[in-house]
């Protein structure tokens, strides 16, 4: 069977509007704008971070569900059995996020902040953190498979709650024994990981499959896919401008008070983000996938799940903490980072070869 073939109009190529053609200058507005809010407007960093029900803050829970839900409800579920099926993806898919993304942000942060523990650990943290909410949409703008984003997404959630603790288990105490160095332990428990992918994930997927599923029952595919989609399109993006500029006034004071130390967190990450949105293209070039396929597994293979990593550093270290710090500058590094590696992607395309059989 071949890789199902997305419409020309749901391409995000083939309907750029301004919000789209402009997406970095937006996205570093964005960014700025959060920072300059958190280090000028008194409280409101304080503010935020009390808007928050058992540990989860609102405003950044409202933006990845606003953020989210337009993606989800594209998805063909109809379509999510080729991807189950295809070994070829599911299996370097896991290999790359729960074999080699920990033990590669691990070695990065030893190589880089061998001196300074609290912010490797803060990088390992990232690390074990696998990406459920912005790889959705890194994805969808560089025409990526959409099932198999959601096939993936939702197969790295499973293993986040059963295989997180374990992980961070053995590389924040295991791993610097062999080094004599200092060890850390997470207070995180599998029930707080499944609340926090039950949140940004299940909610949006239940939207998403319920919207498609009673949208094409009254009125057809075609209106749902040439009418109500393009109206709910913008605000995956609109959503994703709120989370960035939310998540950067609740750290701005912290990210603009310690330049230097960003510099050096920054470093690690941009060669861990290249690394691995590269092995998972050279991979899937080598498995034989098509494009969108190989630009799926790249993405998810490089995203990571900023908020759980926040979560959890603010959590066992405390939100002044270095931990914490490295929590926060991954996303001011990744959301420019990868939409950078979009553009790469999209260039890619044009080079890349038509779609392979999917095989069983």
């Amino acid at each position: 069977m071949d890789t199902p073939t997305l419409p020309p109009e749901t391409h995000v190529a083939a309907r750029l509007s301004t919000l789209d053609r402009f997406l970095p200058v937006w996205i570093g507005l964005a960014m700025v704008a959060g920072l300059l809010l958190g280090r000028l407007v008194p409280g409101l960093g304080g503010w935020l971070s009390a808007v928050e029900v058992d540990g989860i803050s609102l405003p950044i829970a409202l933006g990845l569900l606003v953020m989210m839900y337009p993606v989800l409800a594209k998805v063909r579920y109809d379509a999510l059995d080729s991807v189950t099926r295809d070994r070829r993806l599911l299996v370097p898919s896991l290999v790359l996020n729960w074999l080699i993304g920990p033990a590669l942000m691990t070695g990065l942060a030893w190589l880089f902040l061998a001196d300074l523990p609290a912010y490797r650990t803060g990088l390992v943290i990232v690390g074990l953190a696998r990406c459920i909410a912005m790889v959705i949409i890194w994805n969808d703008l560089a025409c990526g498979d959409r099932e198999a984003a959601a096939v993936l997404v939702a197969l790295n959630s499973v293993f986040q709650v059963i295989a997180f603790a374990g992980l961070g288990w053995f590389y924040l105490t295991v791993v610097p024994s062999w080094f004599g160095a200092s060890q850390a332990a997470l207070d995180v428990s599998p029930g707080q990981i499944a609340k926090s992918v039950l949140i940004f994930l299940g909610i949006p997927l239940l939207a998403g499959w319920a919207t498609r599923r009673y949208g094409e029952r009254l009125r057809g595919r075609q209106w749902y896919e040439t009418a109500f989609l393009p109206r709910i399109g913008p605000w995956a993006l609109y959503g994703l401008l709120f989370t960035i500029v939310v998540l950067f006034a609740l750290q701005g004071a912290q990210i603009t008070s310690r330049p230097l130390d960003v510099a050096r967190i920054a470093i690690p990450l941009l060669v861990y983000f290249a690394l691995m949105w590269g092995a998972g293209h050279v991979l899937g070039r080598a498995l034989g996938l098509s494009y969108e396929r190989t630009t799926t597994l790249a993405f998810t293979a490089a995203g990571n799940n900023f908020e759980l990593a926040i979560a959890v550093a603010i959590a066992t270290f405390g939100v002044s903490s270095g931990q914490a710090l490295a929590g926060v500058v991954g996303p001011l590094i990744e959301v420019p980072a990868l939409v950078g590696l979009v553009y790469v992607s999209l260039w890619l395309r044009r080079r890349f070869p038509g779609p392979a059989p999917v095989g069983p």
